[in-house]
């Protein structure tokens, strides 16, 4: 689509109608390709949404359904006039090619237009070695949404290298995706760490993760230590840990070794895991403190992370006023640490981190470490006000099937490790956390749920 000129918009079917009504309308969509499935669901805000002119469903006539949407066509018809020696035009490499709206959490989502000049440039980041390492021997499974960025870049990523590149299909469920990596011999999969817990849990039970399988990147959510060390230790998998947003299309950092990280110890080597990396070339990464001021890269000091370069955006689409700092930096909203390698660690979200009694506590800290037990699955932190602290963090976690854990074997699991004052003051078990459409867990379902707001 980019290729004939055209802004490729992806769109997340999982959002409440009234925010796909506003995207659709914000991004001035005009042809929507639409999966079977979701016709009911354009059928249902079609007459709020007027800009498009056609909805292209993605199957033949023989299998149209029958509907209500009166601009409607199949794939197969919409594309039986089409030219095969179409001439595609030389474009602007400043033009736009593709469009990704934020997930929203908070007000309306925002939209991050990426050029054609960005998206080749994050494509060649992306296959660099030291990055996804994508290669023509490939075969890619990128187990994330296309609205999630473009599917992480991949898509564009593999035509550039040759790869061969496998989608999902509806089904995310363990047996499904590792039934489908061992037809495909998918070499390569990348997504967020909810997927590739139960994909994990489905291997040790079954005995069957895919012989093909070499390196994994997940992202999207820090991974807990457990599931880094079980993909190496046990399957042989290269485990890659990487962060971005989409503002970043996505890329921002991947953590690889450098030679003087292979005399490591395991815990220290589990330990630098947890990083987010280094950025690619090309990316600028820097830390600043409430006054703007750029902090030391000392891996100590922590401050507000800022990026830069050639795939970061300016600002958002349609709002004049530019997004970056004076001196032309985009501020990611997340908490970080720089070491003198560049190798970023973040420790929590600005509007996650718990202040309490004047200290800051790491709610990333504090869930990383619970998912070590091994009956914890998954867990949440967030703050709650207290009377005498301020704030005081509270846990909400899954357990693993089977297991019974309580509030007191978790507390003294987390003391072996946190300080008395970083420990939660409760931990509340449930059966599952409210994702969102991008993997990553709802902390404003949870505030509104257990911490008053």
């Amino acid at each position: 689509m980019s290729g004939i000129g055209g802004v490729c918009h992806t769109l997340n079917p999982r959002l409440h109608p009234t925010q796909l009504v506003y995207i659709v309308n914000h991004a001035e969509d005009r042809v929507l390709f639409v999966d079977l499935t979701f016709v009911p669901l354009i059928e249902a805000v079609a007459e709020q949404i007027p800009n498009v002119e056609t909805v292209v469903v993605l199957t033949d006539s023989e299998n149209m359904p029958a509907t209500s949407l009166g601009n409607a066509v199949s794939y197969e018809d919409f594309i039986i006039d089409g030219d095969i020696d179409f001439d595609w035009p030389h474009l602007d490499e400043h033009a736009a090619a593709a469009l990704c709206y934020t997930s929203g959490t908070t007000g309306n989502p925002k939209g991050a237009l990426y050029s054609n000049r960005s998206t080749v440039l994050h494509a060649f980041g992306v296959c660099m070695p030291d990055v996804f390492d994508l290669r023509a021997a490939s075969t890619v499974l990128p187990i994330v949404p296309m609205f999630h960025a473009c599917a992480w870049g991949i898509p564009y990523a593999a035509a550039a290298t040759g790869s061969k590149i496998v989608f999902p299909g509806p089904r995310y469920d363990a047996d499904a995706l590792s039934d489908l990596m061992s037809q495909e011999d998918v070499t390569y999969c990348a997504g967020v760490p909810s997927v590739f817990i139960p994909l994990v849990q489905y291997w040790k039970d079954t005995g069957s993760k895919p012989k093909s399988l070499n390196m994994v990147v997940v992202g999207g959510a820090a991974p807990p230590r457990a599931l880094m060390a079980t993909m190496e230790g046990e399957f042989g998998i290269e485990f890659r840990h990487a962060w971005g947003m989409t503002e970043m299309s996505p890329l921002g950092s991947v953590n690889t070794l450098l030679p003087s990280h292979r005399a490591q110890s395991v815990e220290e080597y589990s330990q630098f895991q947890t990083k987010q990396g280094r950025p690619p070339f090309g990316v600028q990464v820097r830390i600043v403190d409430d006054d703007g001021k750029p902090l030391p890269h000392d891996g100590v000091v922590f401050g507000e992370l800022q990026v830069r370069g050639p795939w970061v955006i300016d600002g958002y689409f349609k709002e004049e006023e530019s997004s970056l700092t004076h001196d032309g930096w985009f501020p990611t909203g997340d908490v970080a640490t720089i070491d003198s390698q560049s190798y970023i660690q973040i420790t929590d979200r600005t509007k996650d981190l718990i202040k309490s009694g004047g200290e800051w506590i790491s709610s990333i800290d504090v869930e990383n470490t619970a998912m070590g037990h091994p009956d914890i699955v998954m867990a949440a932190v967030i703050g709650v006000s207290h009377e005498k602290w301020g704030e005081r963090p509270l846990m909400i976690a899954v357990a693993t099937p089977d297991s019974s854990p309580t509030k007191e074997s978790i507390l003294e699991y987390l003391s072996e490790t946190l300080a008395k004052w970083q420990l939660p003051d409760d931990v509340i078990f449930v059966d599952e956390l409210p994702m969102g459409a991008t993997g990553k867990v709802r902390k404003v379902t949870l505030r509104a749920e257990y911490g008053g707001e």
